[in-house]
């Protein structure tokens, strides 16, 4: 069960259900793989709604990796996710909002 107290997100991926949660490492490969010096361009985009599928991809993938995952965005691109896109970025979403946020705040 994902703790949410912890930062911790769940979500189904190929039959599996995977723990992520946004480590600093995996905060740190997040802001590489996305060409950002900070996070708060992506906080923003998710916050206004504009983000993109390359934004959920690389938001999961750090995620699992942090939730001790080997594999990589790549791994994601012919995955079946519980609930399709939407369901991704709900959980892409959350797992942001978990990462920065005081605990009781969500």
């Amino acid at each position: 069960m994902a703790n949410p107290w912890a930062g911790e997100v769940a979500l189904v991926i190929d039959g599996e259900r995977r723990v992520m949660k946004l480590t600093l490492g995996a905060l740190a490969e997040l802001e590489a793989r996305l060409g950002e010096d900070s996070l708060v361009s992506l906080v923003e985009r998710f916050e206004a709604g504009a983000f993109s599928a390359r934004d959920v991809l690389a938001l999961v993938a750090a995620g699992l990796r942090g939730g001790g995952w080997d594999g990589g965005p790549e791994d994601l691109l012919r995955a079946e996710i519980e609930g399709g896109p939407l369901a991704a970025a709900r959980a892409a979403g959350q797992l942001l909002g978990r990462a920065f946020a005081l605990p009781g705040q969500e």
